[in-house]
């Protein structure tokens, strides 16, 4: 029965992660849909560095009695199933990017937006002017970011450690992206090619990053859930709206001779795109509670 909790888990990582490659659609998202967001949540609330100080000081069965406190049994099963998924998703939207430049922007300007439902589900009163100005603000932020014109010159470690921080906070969000983020930052493609071409400072740096998100992004997010859900969703949904201005500067910025046949395939990706995260969360609606039911 482990044997099989750990495939399962595997593959659910393995839908974790070819969720989070694609801007968009949340790894979160599907983490609550797949019934495990609860547990993964709790999991990185509880996870700590507590056995590190006694196992400097030679107390190595206080050191081990902390450690096996943190969840490994769905730590490790559903992250090597996510960083498998990152690593073949890599080189696959790479190409589409590349290629279909107009339609896939068009499919995760489609995802975006409908996203924005994934979110606008977890709120359950009604709509104050603190919660409408958050969402403001998100918005404001965003279309803010997504404007503004990229280095010419290659990013820096430190400023893919920060992506990472950033990438992976989003990625535990349901309606959120990781990826989506680093569409937002500029660095969505860099990484991708950083993955494919194995650049390892780049990836460590971005890791390293990840792992410091986790355990912090996991308390904190759980605080601003219980004590401020609606401005938190608000402002979330703000966001998407807001970052919205990039995947739109894509495709009308498109080289390509534009006629009835690419105008309308381009709609029709946008379609589809909504439609996936549409359908998803209408099963997400069974799951939506579990969080919240530990508060």
């Amino acid at each position: 029965m482990q044997i099989k909790d750990s495939i399962t888990l595997f593959l659910k990582g393995m839908l974790m992660g070819g969720a989070d490659v694609i801007p968009g659609v949340s790894g979160g998202t599907i983490a609550l849909i797949t019934g495990i967001y609860e547990r993964l949540i709790l999991g990185l609330k509880g996870a700590n560095v507590k056995w590190m100080l006694p196992l400097l000081k030679g107390k190595f069965k206080k050191a081990w009695r902390e450690l096996m406190l943190i969840d490994f049994a769905l730590f490790i099963p559903l992250f090597l199933g996510i960083g498998l998924s990152f690593l073949i998703g890599s080189f696959a939207i790479t190409y589409l990017l590349n290629n279909f430049t107009a339609y896939i922007y068009a499919f995760l300007f489609g995802l975006i937006i409908a996203s924005v439902r994934a979110v606008q589900m977890q709120i359950n009163r009604k709509i104050t002017i603190k919660d409408m100005t958050a969402g403001i603000i998100g918005f404001a932020a965003a279309f803010l970011i997504v404007g503004m014109k990229a280095a010419s010159t290659e990013p820096t470690y430190w400023f893919i450690f920060i992506c990472g921080m950033i990438s992976i906070t989003a990625m535990l969000l349901p309606g959120v992206s990781g990826a989506f983020m680093l569409l937002m930052l500029g660095q969505y493609q860099f990484m991708l090619e950083a993955l494919k071409g194995l650049k390892a400072w780049y990836i460590i740096s971005f890791m390293a990053g990840a792992v410091i998100s986790i355990l912090a992004s996991s308390r904190i997010l759980a605080y601003l859930l219980k004590r401020f859900h609606t401005p938190t969703m608000c402002f979330l949904s703000g966001l998407m709206l807001g970052a919205l201005r990039q995947p739109f500067e894509k495709i009308a910025g498109t080289q390509i001779k534009w006629g009835a046949l690419q105008i309308l395939l381009t709609i029709l990706f946008g379609v589809i795109g909504a439609s996936i995260v549409l359908i998803l969360t209408k099963y997400e609606k069974k799951h939506k509670c579990l969080f919240e039911a530990k508060k």
